[in-house]
């Protein structure tokens, strides 16, 4: 079921853009990681930089293993870095290391978007699996509850599109305030934007396939279930 002519139909779109934006984040970050940032610093230096302009000295950063697993934790406090950005002076490091200090500065702030996703992880973190196994069990047993049970998987996944939706303000406000702080704190100048704009539009873009994907699911879902209606 899962794999026939329409799922393909519907996933495709979001397959596509999926892949391009990967290349793309890949390609941007191994060129940028070898242009040096003019500052010399580190992204974890420039993390800090950023930070303590924001009143933030309270934030710890941390070096963790993985290939780009950098994230903000707003639980602990704490931002960190993957090896190849905490001690990396380039403008690929920087400017992830940017784009997740900006992450601590939508938690000072309160952004409502930001707040809104971490109460949404836990249900996600069930949705994501939960969603298609109650759907696939209401198709099955559709004699007995008729489409009830699999309306509810659908509602269920819909939490995963959601979730995936809500990120795009978060990730893209969060890149608008690396680009800016920037510059502003000095750690690179106007005409090593460009490589920093590269790296993060890149990763953007990961973001909206994300999304296109859990709509795109929701759909394929959706019509299994008016069709059969019909």
């Amino acid at each position: 079921m899962f794999l026939n002519p329409l799922y393909i139909l519907f996933s495709l779109p979001a397959l596509i853009l999926g892949l391009w934006a990967q290349s793309r984040v890949r390609s941007a970050f191994a060129k940028y990681s070898k242009v040096r940032a003019a500052s010399g610093m580190t992204g974890a230096q420039a993390a800090r930089k950023i930070l303590d302009a924001n009143g933030l000295q309270s934030v710890m950063i941390e070096s963790v293993p993985g290939n780009l697993s950098d994230h903000y934790d707003p639980r602990s406090k704490t931002l960190r870095l993957s090896q190849n950005v905490y001690g990396t002076p380039s403008l690929a490091a920087v400017g992830v290391a940017a784009h997740e200090a900006g992450h601590a500065i939508q938690d000072k702030d309160h952004y409502a978007p930001l707040a809104l996703r971490s109460t949404l992880v836990p249900t996600v973190q069930i949705g994501s699996w939960l969603g298609p196994i109650i759907f696939l069990a209401g198709l099955f047993m559709v004699n007995i509850f008729g489409t009830t049970l699999a309306w509810v998987g659908v509602a269920v996944f819909g939490l995963t599109a959601i979730f995936a939706i809500v990120t795009l303000p978060v990730e893209f406000d969060a890149s608008r305030r690396a680009k800016q702080l920037l510059v502003s704190t000095g750690v690179v100048d106007t005409q090593e934007m460009q490589g920093v704009n590269g790296v993060l539009d890149a990763a953007a873009l990961t973001y909206v396939a994300a999304a296109l994907q859990g709509i795109m699911t929701l759909l394929y879902y959706s019509s299994i279930l008016l069709g059969r209606r019909r």
